[in-house]
Parts: structure tokens; C-alpha cells; sequence
């Protein structure tokens, strides 16, 4: 493969709107599927996302818009799929139409509940991709900064050098500048763990911990993930201390456009997780990112204390106080 071909972004949520207004730069014409057709209706009649990201305008002349999976899927080569983890499975139900053959570039940061598998592997698992057709999309990159065109990074990892330096070049534009790394296993499982994370800080920050503390809680949550990740995947080698690690740790759990930071101050000021959700309106996906990495790390066994904390905050209602206070005594 020596292009992308056809590009279609697969979502209608803010992410996904960010992306599209990046491949509009460097793909004008380019596919884009969005579940709701009523969704579609509104872009189209007013050139922007009604729901996420509104000041992001698109020609929409030069894109062709659809809600049926499979006519999307058949009329594009490349896919970027940038839905929340827990509704992959969903959007994917109606396909029928074979993936083996297309170019699938994932910028979801998650994990798929109830597989437990990361999203390469579940395309690889159940949708008989190559392992070599799969890019995974890495931060640190927030939605809202790519409307307004600060400079932001991204990192491309894929098991094909070329396939993942296309993907890298097909996001460089003047306020993107893209990287590319070999280690998607690495890559996708930090993106999961920093959403975790993130919702630890964020409670944190609820409880009224400082700015010091939080330094040494970003110091800990390092370690933890490089312990994991090694644990998951010790065969490359990799550099934590770069963007792809921890500058999406560090955006996620400082930014105030985070979902995850949000949703764990409101859990830290003593909301439910249930009301939490409820007035977010969005998807936090540390939340089930949570208990997807504390089971998958039944097998592996590694020491992750910010991870047992906050997994008993949210799915053992233990006092968020008291984990906290807990988890401070394994600081160093």
C-alpha cells in the first residue's frame, strides 16, 4: 500500500470531529460515518458538529456522509475509527462487510469491556485484520486545542513502518505534528492507563490535595505504568519518559478539558459514580478502563496500588478519602 486511498472517519463525537477537521487539511474529500442520520442532517445544513466542537467549520461539498456501516466500509480503503471503547461492538454489529483488506487506524484510547482486549487485538481477533494493516493513534492530544489549531502531537504506532509513517504524514498539518513508534501494544495500554489515571487526579483534586501532591502521584503513576506495560509487552523497548507516555499522562491528568480529571473531581467532591456520568454527559472511559485492566492484570500480577485504589473507589464504593489516604503511604 502506498497511500491511505479512501479516508472515512468512523464517529460523531468530539474526537471524532477533531480528526475530521485534520484530514480535511491534508484529504479534503474524505468519508465520514455517523450512526444518527439526523446527526448527518444538521452538519450538512450547518457546515459544523452540532453536538461537539461547534466552532469547527467543514465544507461539506467535499464530504460524502453516511449512516449505513457497510456503504461507508465498502467505499473507503483507509478507516479511523474514533468511537468510545464501550461502543465499538455496538457500531460494529450491523458490519458485514469484510475488514481484512482495509487500512484500520484506531484513536480510541481504551479497551473493549468484556473482551478485555485492546482494540488492534480485537480487530485482529475478530474482524481477521493483519496485524501490519493496523495504526494505533497516541496522544497527548485533546480535542478541544485541535479546534482551536494550538500545536499539539501525535504518535503513530504500527508493526508496518510504512503503513504507520502514512498514517503519521496523512495527520501532519501546521498545527499537528506526528511521530511514529513500532510499539502499539505499549502505546494502546498507556492510553488506557492514563484515562485511569487521570480519574485518580482527579479526585485527588476534588479532595482538595495540592499542586505538590500532585506532582508525586504523576511521579508514581509513571513507574505503575511502565511496570504494566512491561509486564504486557517486554519484547521492544521503549523510552516512558516521551510524549506518547507520559505527555499523555501529564495533558490527561492536568487538563481541564480532561473527561477523566473531570469526572474524578466530581467522584473526590462526593458524587456516585451513577450521578457523575449522569451529568457529564460524556464518556469517561477510565472508568471502564479500570476494571478492564484489574482483571486483565489478574494473570500478570504486577503491583499497581493507584490502580487497586481507584478500582475500589468506583466499583467497591470504598470512601475515596480513606483509598486515597491509603494509596499515599505507598508513595515514594
Amino acid at each position: 500500500m502506498n497511500s491511505l486511498g479512501k479516508i472515512a472517519v468512523m464517529g460523531g463525537g468530539s474526537w471524532a470531529t477533531a480528526i475530521a477537521k485534520i484530514i480535511s487539511d491534508t484529504h479534503p474529500k474524505f468519508n465520514w460515518y455517523m450512526r444518527r442520520p439526523e446527526q448527518i442532517e444538521e452538519l450538512q445544513a450547518l457546515g459544523h458538529n452540532p453536538s461537539y466542537l461547534t466552532s469547527i467549520q467543514f465544507d461539506v461539498k467535499n464530504i460524502i456522509f453516511g449512516s449505513d456501516i457497510n456503504e461507508v466500509v465498502e467505499n473507503s480503503d483507509t478507516l479511523i475509527f474514533a468511537t468510545p471503547s464501550p461502543y465499538l461492538k455496538q457500531h460494529l454489529q450491523k458490519l458485514n462487510t469484510p475488514l481484512k483488506n482495509k487500512m484500520i487506524l484506531s484513536a480510541i484510547k481504551g479497551i473493549v469491556p468484556d473482551e478485555n482486549l485492546i482494540v488492534s487485538d480485537y480487530f485482529c481477533k475478530f474482524y481477521d485484520v493483519p496485524k501490519a494493516n493496523i495504526v494505533a493513534i497516541g496522544g497527548p492530544c485533546h480535542a478541544e486545542e485541535v479546534a482551536l489549531e494550538r500545536l499539539s502531537y501525535l504518535t503513530f504506532a504500527g508493526a508496518n513502518e510504512k503503513h504507520a509513517q502514512l498514517a503519521a504524514d496523512a495527520f501532519s498539518t501546521r498545527f499537528i505534528k506526528s511521530t511514529t513508534t513500532p510499539d502499539v501494544v505499549g502505546l494502546e495500554y498507556a492510553s488506557v492507563l492514563k484515562n485511569v489515571y487521570a480519574i485518580v487526579s482527579g479526585i485527588c483534586h476534588g479532595l482538595k490535595y495540592g499542586d505538590n501532591f500532585q506532582s508525586i502521584f504523576i511521579c508514581n503513576a509513571i513507574e505503575e505504568m511502565e511496570r504494566f506495560v512491561h509486564a504486557v509487552s517486554s519484547t521492544i523497548e521503549r523510552k516512558i519518559h516521551t510524549s506518547a507516555y507520559l505527555g499523555d499522562l501529564l495533558v490527561t491528568a492536568y487538563s481541564r478539558f480532561s473527561r477523566n480529571r473531570i469526572f474524578g473531581t466530581m467522584i473526590g467532591k462526593g458524587y456516585s459514580v451513577k450521578t457523575a456520568q449522569l451529568e457529564m454527559e460524556m464518556i469517561a472511559e477510565g472508568y471502564y478502563g479500570t476494571k478492564c485492566i484489574k482483571e486483565i492484570n489478574n494473570e500478570y500480577q504486577v503491583d499497581m496500588p493507584i490502580l487497586d485504589a481507584v478500582y475500589s473507589i468506583l466499583y467497591e464504593r470504598k470512601s475515596a478519602v480513606l483509598a486515597i489516604r491509603k494509596l499515599t503511604e505507598t508513595f515514594k
